[in-house]
């Protein structure tokens, strides 16, 4: 496979945000009372099942960090088309996300909706902001999608024999494979550091900041 173009669509940038994708979700699942930063269907449902029993308050832990997580979406988008053709907007958006985070290590337990909902936040940016793998639709905030490609590809190679599809196959199955490890890293962080452990996140997120410095990158894109 050869190098993507432009760095943001790098298999380098793919695995640390996937790793970052894996570790938010399960900091904010495991360590912020039960709510996902990424797997925003699993929090619509909740919201869901807390109004259908009359626990509205309950439901509002749900809803709020869908709303920021749809808030980060569209502020990506807006930075993208109104500020695109004058900064590398996809580094900026790096660097938002990981002061956002560096900030909710510093949030305590007894303000966890305010960290989820800044948490989402980041998560909506990153998915705005890098969707695509050397070319190919990938997300790194959630596995569903990812896991429907990878099961395409691996049938249509079955089917045509070609190698390309095996490849892109393996890809999403990789992608996956890192937001699994981001996962696993976070829990026993969570177990050792506690809730600042989200630090780790936004030290990733530094690493992907300087690769993008690379040349391959094209501001306007």
């Amino acid at each position: 496979m050869e190098r993507a173009k432009q760095v943001s669509e790098s298999i380098e940038l793919g695995v640390i945000l996937a790793l970052v994708g894996g570790f938010m979700d399960v900091y904010s699942y495991m360590g912020r009372g039960g709510v996902f930063a990424n797997a925003q269907t699993g929090n619509i449902l909740l919201t869901g099942v807390h109004i259908s029993e009359g626990n509205f308050a309950l439901a509002a832990t749900f809803f709020f960090p869908v709303l920021c997580f749809a808030l980060g979406i569209m502020a990506s988008d807006l930075v993208h088309e109104r500020f695109g053709n004058r900064i590398h907007w996809r580094q900026a958006t790096v660097a938002v996300e990981a002061l956002i985070l560096l900030g909710v290590g510093f949030i305590d337990a007894g303000h966890n909706l305010e960290a989820n909902c800044l948490t989402s936040l980041a998560c909506g940016m990153q998915v705005e902001s890098f969707r695509k793998i050397h070319g190919r639709g990938i997300a790194t905030t959630m596995c569903i999608g990812n896991l429907r490609s990878a099961l395409q590809n691996v049938d249509d190679y079955m089917i045509t024999h070609k190698r390309g599809f095996l490849v892109n196959g393996m890809l999403y199955f990789g992608v996956i494979a890192c937001f699994v490890a981001g996962a696993v890293l976070g829990n026993w962080c969570l177990d050792r550091f506690g809730l600042s452990s989200i630090a780790l996140c936004s030290l990733l997120l530094f690493v992907a900041f300087c690769l993008m410095f690379s040349d391959r990158e094209a501001s306007n894109d």
